[in-house]
C-alpha cells in the first residue's frame, strides 16, 4: 500500500463511515476519555485518547505490517490534532 493510499483510506474512514456510525469525534473521543479517566482514577483528554489507540496499532504493527493498523494509526493521530486545536 503506497502512503497515498493509507492517509487517502484513513482520511474516507474519519470523515465517511466512521463518522456516520459513531458521530463527532470529539464528542466520542471526551466520552472515552471520562470512562477511561474514571477506570484508571486520573484525568484524560479526548486527544489522549486519540494518542493511546494510535500506540495500540504501533504495538501491533511490531508483529508485522498490517495495512488497516497502519490506516488507523493515521485516523487516530489525525483526528488527535483536530481535537486539539478545538
Amino acid at each position: 500500500m503506497k502512503r497515498s493510499d493509507v492517509l487517502y483510506t484513513a482520511d474516507s474512514l474519519i470523515n465517511g463511515d466512521r463518522q456516520e456510525d459513531y458521530g463527532e469525534a470529539h464528542e466520542s473521543f471526551e466520552a472515552i476519555a471520562r470512562m477511561w479517566g474514571a477506570y484508571l482514577g486520573t484525568h484524560i483528554e479526548g486527544r489522549d485518547v486519540c494518542n493511546l489507540m494510535a500506540l495500540l496499532k504501533l504495538a501491533r504493527l511490531r508483529n508485522g505490517p498490517h495495512n488497516d493498523s497502519s490506516v488507523d494509526a493515521c485516523g487516530y493521530l489525525a483526528l488527535g490534532a483536530e481535537i486539539s486545536d478545538e
